[in-house]
């Protein structure tokens, strides 16, 4: 299970690069200040967890019965997905019932940062 997080990981630090860059190029003129701003933390967020997900598959593969491990590489895809993404729609006009998704998402991302923890121990 140690390949997919670090695969993954890397896959989504390099969405991060090409989202960022699309914000700050495309969006730039298109978004109201504050719609950019969101659309950045997304970007942001998505970053720090990538680089999250490649620390959980490293745990993985130091520490190979570290099942907390794998539940923080879910934990953090599931906290980029609903946290960033729901930003990201929220910025592009989604559905404003993707607001109460943002916070699930950071309590994903939370748990992910936990369960790291617990693997190490």
């Amino acid at each position: 299970m140690t390949q997919p997080f670090l695969f993954l990981g890397a896959l989504l630090g390099g969405l991060a690069v090409a989202l960022g860059a699309f914000g700050a190029h495309a969006l730039k003129a298109r978004l109201s200040p504050e719609k950019l701003v969101t659309f950045e933390t997304g970007v942001r967020y998505h970053f720090y967890h990538a680089f999250a997900l490649l620390a959980a598959g490293l745990v993985q593969f130091l520490f190979p019965p570290a099942g907390t491990a794998a539940l923080a590489g879910w934990l953090f895809l599931a906290g980029i997905a609903l946290f960033s993404g729901s930003l990201y729609w929220l910025s592009l006009g989604g559905p404003r019932w993707l607001g109460p998704v943002t916070p699930l998402g950071g309590l994903a991302l939370i748990g992910g940062w936990i369960a790291l923890a617990l693997a190490v121990l």
